[in-house]
């Protein structure tokens, strides 16, 4: 796959100010979008294989939890600090080296022996992602022009399309060809690692890696928002990531276990639902990111959190058709807050977007770790169907929504309020 390249920008001296976007984008876009597809999708097999393992190496759910821990923190810990640093320092090709490390990562797990090998290869993939999330959504807000949504839902549509297939093709190729056959997935990581090469040359050919100095006119030229207002909705914005990535790390680390252990069904048919709930999750992404450019990003936030309530309160009384139509629901309605969020984030602080999109990121992989290492312990001293009985109220944490600022009525506040002089 290749990217398309457009003329190069014209090129200024080296303190010219670093250009916050470039003309809107769709083939880099899409190459982005792919190659999240194929990073997300090799880190999906992880989860999705955790049945296999859990037999292998006669695990616990709180073991399980751990892996799920060791690979999000790692994903976690380093997205910020990539985010400080390419803000100030853009490197082009650093997108090319983190899927370099989730290689390395695939093909410890496939010949790993023991569980601490196990730990150690979801270490490895999880650094690989720490790289990947920050710059390559530093990337595509730069090739975004004026649609940030839309540009940001189109990458991210990829990542939840990676972890859709991940299950399958846990299903249909790990499953019967065994922990060794991860190792066949490292072509997937090779062919992201030829697309990403190309895409930081596009970044590199449109400027997008001009030192930023500490002062230029276009940072006085960007939307300056107050410290306070700044503060609130990055606090709030935290908040509700925690609500979305709480009940997500239920659904997508325990699903398989809650269908197995609840109605019975096969390890293959479980893999299957768990791509159904994933694929709908993956729509609500674009749907989302596009209504955010359109309606407002607050407007979206305020249902996309709030909204998959009933469903969620519902879904642990279901049978087993219904559970499946109703976490298709909850995922479609929650996802459509992932590009929105970052977006919004991008927006309170919008000079330094690498070190935004490090964060929240960072947060969300940390935060789904945590959450998966507690619920796992839990669901050990209680049940997995009390988990989730517990975990369909946290979407009631959307009213927090309401101490959101609203930063496009600011906006417009401050471009028509009268200039002294």
């Amino acid at each position: 796959m290749s990217v398309t390249t457009d003329p190069p920008a014209a090129s200024g001296p080296a303190s010219s100010p670093v250009p916050q976007h470039a003309a809107f984008s769709l083939s880099v876009l899409i190459a982005l979008g792919f190659c999240h597809l194929l990073n997300d999708m090799q880190q999906s097999l992880l989860s999705a294989i955790y049945p296999m393992l859990k037999d292998n190496y006669g695990l616990n759910f709180a073991q399980i939890g751990v892996i799920t821990l060791t690979y999000q923190l790692t994903a976690s810990l380093l997205q910020p600090c990539v985010g400080i640093y390419t803000d100030r320092h853009p490197k082009p090709y650093s997108l090319a080296v983190g899927m370099g490390s989730t290689l390395i990562g695939l093909l410890v797990l496939s010949r790993a022996t023991g569980y601490p090998m196990i730990l150690v290869g979801a270490a490895l993939v999880g650094a690989g992602s720490s790289v990947f999330h920050p710059e390559s959504a530093r990337i595509a807000h730069f090739a975004s022009g004026q649609r940030p949504g839309l540009a940001q839902a189109i990458f991210q549509l990829g990542g939840n399309a990676g972890q859709a297939i991940g299950p399958l093709l846990a299903a249909f190729i790990v499953m019967p060809g065994g922990q060794r056959s991860l190792g066949w997935f490292s072509v997937a990581a090779l062919t992201a690692i030829v697309v990403l090469t190309q895409i930081g040359r596009w970044f590199r050919s449109h400027g997008g890696t001009r030192r930023a100095p500490r002062r230029t006119a276009t940072r006085a030229a960007a939307p300056v928002h107050a410290r306070g207002l700044v503060a609130r909705g990055v606090v709030v914005l935290g908040l509700l990531m925690s609500t979305k990535t709480l009940y997500s790390a239920s659904l997508g680390t325990f699903f398989i276990f809650y269908l197995i252990h609840r109605f019975g069904v096969s390890v293959e048919a479980s893999q299957v639902y768990l791509f159904i709930y994933l694929g709908a999750s993956a729509l609500g992404v674009l749907v989302g990111g596009s209504l955010g450019d359109r309606f407002g990003r607050r407007n979206v936030i305020w249902i996309s959190i709030l909204g998959p309530l009933p469903f969620a309160l519902m879904l642990p009384q279901a049978g087993l058709a219904w559970t499946v139509v109703l976490a298709m629901i909850v995922g479609f309605i929650m996802s459509s807050a992932n590009a929105t969020i970052l977006v919004f984030a991008q927006e309170l602080v919008p000079n330094r977007v690498g070190m935004v999109s490090g964060i929240f990121y960072g947060f969300t992989f940390g935060l789904g770790g945590l959450g998966a290492g507690a619920l796992g312990s839990l669901a050990d001293a209680t049940s997995i169907e009390f988990v989730y009985q517990l975990c369909a109220w946290l979407p009631l944490l959307g009213l927090f929504t309401w101490f959101l600022p609203d930063i496009e009525r600011e906006r417009l506040r401050q471009r028509h309020a009268p200039r002294p002089g």
